[in-house]
């Protein structure tokens, strides 16, 4: 693992690279950006590449200390995940806890905290003395896809590193060379800000799954067919795929963006192209007012899971405007 084995992300590497180049390693770094664009394999390979003794810039991946980290046992490389819903103050007074004994090298510790955003008030009050004033030398890598939810004093204690989407193009074509068939790995890349994220995607049983019942639901709600598409609903909760409304509300946001590339003659940016012919078909029966109609209905379908709306009410509102 070496920063040259992450896709894109160019100008976080160069930034990285640099303080360890010039040994100007900050104490505190907030890695932003959407999720799945690589921050976590990034945070590892920058950690790795802080204690690496066989390279001034990047991880070496043969050293002792690279081996450490790629197997998961280095003891001076804590990772904090949420507990549940959030990151606890516990959680925090463990780390801090942790990093009161020093280092087994000469390096400093580090610790990575994914989603920091989901900090309770308490964990993120806790960590604001530590971020700036560790009981041992240490580097704080911290991984936000919302970090407007962060406290402005975590903000303005930290290094800010941003992270971008990746080209899908891009994306595309490392999954094609690994194999993956091309609907599904179109779909994982529209739906992805990087290629961790797709592969995490395409990982999931349900994905596939999750596609054919959106293509379902499409051709039935064109039909007017309301007894077909509330069947099809409840077999979304039946079979286990309600636990993920948000991918599905995706995918008809960009089922209905296919209709409008397909009406504009922007066929190259067909997601579901090898439902070409059905598109066709179809998006001559609908204005663009109503397409972007249904995308906008998506997207409040998807924003109302977000803010704990209940998951079938939310499925149901969403498929009846479909009928209008």
């Amino acid at each position: 693992m070496s920063f040259q084995d992450i896709l894109g992300q160019e100008d976080a590497k160069r930034l990285l690279r640099n303080a360890l180049r010039k040994n100007a390693v900050s104490h505190a770094y907030l890695f932003t950006g959407p999720a799945g664009s690589g921050q976590m394999k990034t945070a590892q390979t920058f950690a790795q590449a802080i204690f690496c003794t066989g390279s001034a810039d990047d991880a070496c991946g043969v050293c002792l200390e690279c081996r450490k980290v790629q197997h998961g046992n280095h003891p001076d490389l804590t990772v904090l995940r949420p507990d549940g819903a959030s990151i606890k103050i516990d959680q925090i007074r463990e780390l801090q806890r942790q990093f009161s004994y020093r280092s087994e090298g000469i390096h400093p510790k580090v610790y990575i905290i994914e989603g920091a955003d989901k900090m309770t008030v308490q964990a993120a009050n806790s960590l604001l003395k530590f971020l700036e004033e560790p009981p041992a030398p240490a580097v704080g890598i911290l991984l936000s896809d919302n970090s407007s939810s962060l406290l402005p004093t975590i903000l303005s204690r930290t290094q800010r590193i941003p992270f971008h989407p990746l080209n899908p193009e891009l994306m595309l074509q490392v999954l094609a060379e690994e194999g993956v068939a091309a609907p599904l790995g179109k779909c994982a890349a529209a739906l992805s800000a990087g290629i961790e994220g797709c592969r995490e995607l395409l990982a999931q049983n349900w994905f596939a799954e999750m596609r054919n019942l959106v293509l379902q639901l499409a051709k039935e709600s064109m039909g007017k067919s309301s007894a077909a598409v509330a069947t099809a609903g409840q077999k979304l909760f039946k079979t286990g795929l309600g636990e993920h409304l948000d991918i599905l509300f995706s995918m008809f946001h960009l089922w209905f963006k296919d209709m409008l590339n397909f009406l504009y003659r922007r066929h190259e940016s067909i997601v579901f192209i090898d439902q070409l012919d059905l598109i066709s078909r179809h998006a001559p029966q609908r204005s663009t007012e109503q397409w972007v109609n249904y995308m906008e209905a998506a997207a409040e379908a998807k924003k109302r899971l977000r803010s704990n709306a209940n998951a079938q009410l939310c499925l149901e509102h969403f498929l009846i405007r479909l009928e209008h």
